[in-house]
């Protein structure tokens, strides 16, 4: 993905020019028409703003503080709420991904991977997403 000060594209978009952008979207991936409706209203608060925005949701939320937490509706059911936005609405979108053979796929539906805080020093997690293509949103562990 080439780069230079004039940033990069992300779907849509462009990213990394020196604006603010907006990462924004419900904790978990909720049912398609729940977050298509989420991201329009989020796409008229960035519009309002000039603001670029991306779209985020997570499948699994596998750092919950409870063991019997509810972690999200899964990968499939994730990565299908994900594509309503991004095909319906065109906004790029952005998820988590846990461990390397989820890179793969989920890579694909997706405009950015990112790395949660808590695994951003796992090396076999962060050369999977290198190696995807995509652009990779590294979330900076508070122990770092």
């Amino acid at each position: 993905m080439p780069t230079d000060r004039n940033g990069f594209p992300l779907g849509n978009t462009r990213i990394g020019d020196g604006r603010l952008f907006i990462i924004a979207g419900p904790d978990l991936a909720e049912p398609p028409e729940l977050c298509v409706r989420i991201a329009e209203r989020l796409a008229a608060c960035c519009r309002r703003l000039d603001l670029p925005l991306v779209y985020k949701g997570s499948f699994d939320k596998a750092n919950r503080t409870s063991g019997t937490s509810y972690r999200g509706p899964g990968l499939e059911a994730g990565l299908e709420a994900l594509r309503a936005v991004r095909e319906q609405l065109g906004i790029p979108v952005v998820t988590d991904v846990h461990e390397p053979w989820q890179v793969e796929r989920v890579a694909p539906h997706v405009d950015m991977l990112q790395i949660p805080a808590f695994l951003c020093r796992q090396t076999d997690l962060l050369t999977a997403c290198a190696r995807s293509g995509r652009a990779v949103h590294v979330k900076k562990g508070q122990f770092l």
